[in-house]
């Protein structure tokens, strides 16, 4: 199994009492300490503008700001967004934004793309909130706009959502170019979401790779229905790379692993959340697979990747303050799951 690591940006609370003038030296040491090893093929940051569980003055750091930071201050790791959410900016724009940052990482970048959720935000930067028919339209206008831009230099399209009449990318991206890529996109494309009918049939026409539950038992019964989009639109479903995210609290026992969610709880109220909420989010992400000790992760992660998951991408609320969750999963947990 290859995995992926969340980097703390600020989105779910995970910078809270951390001054911003630190922010990027936190960011970053998380990034190198990645970077540095060899476990995490990747890092990731969310695409999103107002933290949750609820909408607060706590800092969200914009993701393809830190795209291009993180392609400067690293080397070996890839680098993706878990997802983009296509409205927030044009996909023409988008699209020369993603080569230049590929240029600047060595041809490292990964596009995690998605239709977008967070009606909060979306309306207070003034995008309104479309339907959810018209954002997925959105999303599959703007991937084949990313697939011409990329493999073919321009994109023009008349479509119902985007117009572009010869938008150009120079330079293409290292990827499929000078640097190997994707064969179809050039730079990978992640098609985040798991609607049946529209998502995961977009994903089956133009995805290297699928992002969707990590409940096991939603994670096979999404994966049938890709495969029998693959099979309408003629494609290899074994030629798309299925995935999932996962929040981990991890424990060398369980004394540790409610130490861990104890701080969990305490750095939400921190930033002023409500104990109602904190006790939902805690007795909630008590539930969630990845939460236990090391032979409890392994397993869960062991029967995931037996019903075709081949790539988690992992999320450590504490890693902004503590990274012993994170060497405890490299020592512990990987091992047991790689080659």
């Amino acid at each position: 199994m290859r995995f992926g690591l969340f980097v703390p940006q600020g989105w779910r609370m995970d910078l809270v009492g951390i001054e911003p003038d630190r922010h990027w030296e936190t960011m970053a040491g998380v990034a190198k300490h990645a970077d540095d090893g060899d476990v995490f093929e990747s890092i990731w940051v969310y695409d999103h503008f107002h933290t949750v569980p609820v909408p607060s003055d706590e800092a969200t750091h914009e993701a393809w700001t830190l795209m291009s930071a993180f392609a400067a201050s690293t080397s070996r790791v890839r680098l993706g967004q878990m997802c983009t959410c296509m409205s927030y900016r044009n996909p023409a724009y988008l699209a020369k934004v993603a080569a230049t940052v590929d240029i600047i990482s060595g041809g490292r970048l990964e596009m995690g793309i998605g239709g977008g959720w967070y009606e909060h935000e979306w309306r207070a930067f003034g995008y309104g909130f479309p339907s959810a028919g018209e954002r997925l339209g959105r999303l599959r206008e703007g991937v084949q706009i990313f697939r011409d831009m990329w493999t073919t230099g321009s994109a023009t399209l008349d479509g119902k959502y985007y117009q572009v009449d010869g938008a150009r990318c120079a330079p293409r991206p290292l990827q499929g170019t000078s640097r190997p890529g994707s064969e179809s996109n050039g730079i990978p494309i992640w098609i985040a979401g798991g609607g049946e009918k529209v998502t995961l049939r977009i994903a089956a026409r133009y995805a290297d790779y699928t992002n969707f539950s990590d409940d096991a038992e939603t994670f096979s019964r999404k994966s049938d229905v890709l495969a029998g989009h693959c099979a309408d639109v003629g494609r290899d479903f074994g030629s798309i790379v299925r995935t999932g995210n996962f929040n981990v609290v991890l424990g060398e026992n369980d004394a540790e692993v409610e130490d861990r969610l104890r701080f969990h709880g305490d750095l939400l109220r921190r930033a002023g959340v409500s104990d109602e909420r904190v006790e939902r989010h805690v007795a909630n992400l008590r539930t969630q697979p990845a939460v236990g000790t090391p032979e409890q992760v392994v397993e869960v992660l062991r029967d995931m990747a037996g019903r075709g998951m081949a790539y988690g991408i992992l999320y450590f609320q504490e890693a902004a303050y503590d990274r012993s969750g994170i060497e405890l999963f490299e020592s512990a947990v990987a091992p047991e799951l790689r080659g």
